[in-house]
């Protein structure tokens, strides 16, 4: 395992989850860890109890609560930008505002964190951004919106990624494929359709991801940035 300590690691979107996963592995390798959560208080409280992290209530469709917390955490040497949603259904039925919260969520915030990271980052510090193997390959009907935003994350890592890169300020996507979540349990109605797709017929863990992310924030990623990392089975092959 990489150290992290003493490092300041603040993970928007940390309560659940692959989110959660995060914390857990920064928090055990040492790192000063904040993370935001909105809608599950009682699992941000347990959660930063467990770790002896701090739990902030931060709403990531809200751009300057997002710059705030961003802000307020002072230099950090390794943001993570987990929060994220997905809408389902048929594009024609679907609510403009919903998609309007969605790509605020997935699309704004994870821009304007990283940029306001950025201002007080120290040199070789790490932005990661969670996005989704749904940002290459959309087998299935009703989540256009959700491929839209997790396409338009891989354009945001290559551009700031060149602005960026004169610090040594690397900025990375990486792309899950299933994981065995709350939101997408491995026993879920999707399962044998999302295994049919895989060369790995499992949904994979949210330490699996925690662990590419942590790689990622560590000495031995220094060079690899504006890239995109997918951990899916081969989903997306």
């Amino acid at each position: 395992m990489t150290s992290f300590k003493d490092k300041s690691v603040l993970v928007l979107g940390g309560s659940r989850g692959i989110g959660a996963a995060i914390v857990r592995r920064f928090a055990d390798d040492g790192a000063k860890v904040g993370f935001t959560y909105a809608g599950s208080r009682d699992a941000a409280e347990n959660l930063a109890v467990e770790t002896g992290s701090e739990a902030i209530l931060t709403d990531s469709a809200n751009r300057d609560a997002v710059i705030a917390t961003v802000r307020d955490s002072g230099p950090l040497d390794v943001l993570v930008v987990n929060a994220g949603f997905a809408i389902f259904g048929d594009a024609l039925e679907q609510e403009p505002d919903a998609i309007d919260r969605l790509f605020q969520v997935n699309i704004h915030a994870p821009y304007h964190a990283s940029v306001e990271a950025a201002r007080q980052m120290p040199d070789g510090g790490r932005i990661i951004i969670i996005g989704s193997v749904n940002g290459d390959r959309m087998p299935v009907p009703g989540m256009a919106s959700y491929a839209l935003s997790k396409s338009a994350l891989q354009g945001l890592a290559r551009g700031l990624a060149r602005d960026f890169g004169p610090r040594g300020i690397t900025i990375n996507v990486v792309q899950p494929g299933p994981i065995d979540t709350d939101a997408n349990p491995e026993d879920g109605p999707m399962k044998d359709l999302m295994h049919s797709f895989m060369a790995i017929k499992r949904h994979g863990r949210p330490e699996e991801v925690a662990g590419m992310v942590a790689w990622l924030a560590g000495a031995e990623a220094g060079f690899v940035t504006g890239a995109m990392h997918t951990i899916d089975g081969a989903f997306g092959a």
